[in-house]
């Protein structure tokens, strides 16, 4: 994934999902070289992102497969704290290795995350893995495709099959398997992107008839906006600005994130944060109306790509059978009431690990 990954086993004819060395079972998609040039990929990686944010990458699924010319690439490089740089036509992340200059395509830096999870199935398994599964958006092209097996191919990987995210998920709810034609209309709602397509099958066989969504829109905004919030908080009750302390900043996302989680099943959480700031602890409560309200208008976007989609399949809303909600975003109680309303009461499926 964008911001995480995930990896499982069919074993005993179903799926078991993999945790990783820290018990996790999804894994940043991070890299990151220390001064001392050790690699840590993972939440090792992700852990430090301040501390180091030049040699601290992640999105590579932003680039992957891309040229340099691309707009989103042009785009997304203003954002990211790592340097990019245009070699062979690509864009490249170039990183201080060891004092030393260092340039890596996106399916060299995506390698590196696949191969902890290949490290992470090994572990479990306790045996060699050499054959894998990746899935991808729907709307990759050939070129992403193919970069997404290379990457798999430098992990040390036979990637058997490249599949697309939301057939993946309908194969994951056992769709494939109900009699006749079925509309099936997939919601994955991640940490960096939202995607909506609609499928339909028709005897066990996919096809993806249309898809839409918002490829910066997720979990990561929602956080941004807590941030946002509680930054204007400390400024106007301690009227001190905790924007040009990197670190302070960090373990306040961290906490945000935690926080944020901890709402899909309570009606508040609390943020403790010792040493702060200039010394001071932070002590904040935040409450599931709160985080929704802060949110609602990112919220409520994410029924507009839905419309489209059903435009262009000329579907109506009736005319769905299968609601499916994918990406660790659509926990969030108010997005899966959003949803079910826009449905008529229309339950999603639900069962699976998002």
């Amino acid at each position: 994934g964008t911001t995480y990954s995930c990896v499982g086993v069919f074993k005993n004819g179903r799926v078991e999902i993999i945790a990783n060395d820290q018990g996790n079972r999804i894994t940043p998609s991070y890299v990151a070289f220390t001064p001392e040039g050790e690699r840590l990929i993972g939440d090792g990686a992700k852990n430090q992102l301040t501390s180091n944010p030049e040699n601290t990458v992640f999105d590579a699924k932003r680039l992957i497969g891309r040229t340099w010319d691309d707009p989103t690439v042009q785009n997304d490089m203003k954002f990211f704290p790592f340097k990019l740089v245009k070699k062979n036509d690509k864009p490249h992340v170039q990183l201080n290795v060891k004092g030393e200059s260092k340039e890596f395509a996106a399916e060299e830096i995506s390698a590196m995350v696949l191969s902890k999870m290949k490290e992470t199935a090994e572990a479990y398994l306790g045996k060699k893995v050499t054959h894998a599964v990746v899935t991808v958006p729907a709307y990759f092209n050939d070129a992403q495709r193919q970069a997404t097996k290379d990457a798999g191919a430098i992990a040390g990987l036979t990637v058997m099959r490249i599949i697309n995210e939301p057939t993946a998920a309908a194969i994951a709810y056992g769709l494939e398997k109900k009699e006749g034609e079925k509309n099936i209309l997939v919601f994955d709602l991640g940490g960096g992107t939202f995607d909506v397509s609609l499928l339909t099958i028709d005897n066990g066989v996919f096809e993806v008839v249309s898809t839409n969504g918002d490829t910066h829109l997720g979990g990561e905004d929602f956080d941004q906006n807590v941030m946002d919030y509680f930054v204007k908080l400390y400024k106007k009750k301690k009227g001190k600005d905790i924007r040009k302390d990197n670190r302070a900043l960090q373990k306040l996302r961290r906490e945000v994130e935690k926080a944020k989680r901890s709402l899909s099943a309570q009606h508040q959480a609390r943020i403790e944060i010792e040493s702060f700031f200039e010394g001071e602890d932070f002590s904040e409560t935040l409450t599931r109306a709160k985080f929704e309200e802060i949110n609602m208008k990112l919220f409520k976007s994410t029924l507009e790509p839905v419309k489209k989609v059903l435009e262009d399949a000329d579907l109506k809303k009736s005319d769905i059978h299968e609601i499916v909600l994918v990406g660790g975003s659509t926990r969030i109680p108010k997005i899966q009431d959003l949803v079910k309303k826009f449905f008529d009461g229309k339950e999603p499926s639900r069962g699976i690990n998002p």
